[in-house]
């Protein structure tokens, strides 16, 4: 038998008797799962615009009657969070949201957008009922289209320059929310 096929077997036989320890097991699964969510992530935000590019300027009013420029917000992190009225993943975010605002304090600004609503009353009505702490700007399809959001929710971090450093869509959880500020900021 050739030394290469000798060793193949070797290996193949190492691997087997590793496979067989508990932690090594774990350790694959772990190490395939985390790759699976990374490629899904990768998928899903292929369309948003890529990390480092400028975040877009937009003007958009809060629903206080506030004008809110997203420019002027620099100096710090910002979490900025789009959502819809009728999305339930967008209910279960906002608590998210409302904690990382209370856990940051004054170190980043976190606010979000409506999209996709059909009219003032139905944000309020939003904002009422999942009990929002946070500022709440009434987006438009300018805003949509700058960010390319197409689906709900569609989360960004923003650097304090102004640039994009993270996106992502769906339900993010606290410790994901504020490791993603910590790294943007």
């Amino acid at each position: 038998m050739s030394d290469a096929k000798q060793g193949g077997k070797g290996l193949r036989a190492a691997w087997q008797r590793a496979r067989q320890r508990r932690w090594v097991r774990w350790g694959v699964d772990l190490a395939v799962m985390a790759g699976v969510v990374l490629a899904v992530m990768a998928w899903q935000t292929r369309h948003l615009p890529p990390a480092g590019t400028p975040a877009p300027d937009f003007q958009l009013r809060s629903l206080s009657g506030a004008p809110v420029r997203l420019s002027d917000l620099r100096g710090k992190p910002v979490v900025l969070a789009f959502w819809a009225p009728w999305c339930g993943v967008c209910k279960q975010e906002s608590s998210t949201l409302s904690a990382v605002r209370r856990s940051l304090g004054d170190r980043a600004h976190v606010l979000s957008v409506a999209l996709d609503y059909p009219n003032e009353a139905a944000v309020q009505r939003f904002v009422q009922e999942q009990g929002a702490d946070y500022p709440v700007l009434l987006g438009d399809e300018a805003v949509r289209a700058a960010f390319r959001v197409h689906q709900y929710p569609t989360l960004f971090v923003i650097s304090p320059e102004g640039d994009i450093a993270q996106a992502a869509i769906g339900y993010t959880t606290q410790p994901g929310l504020l490791w993603r500020v910590w790294r943007a900021g």
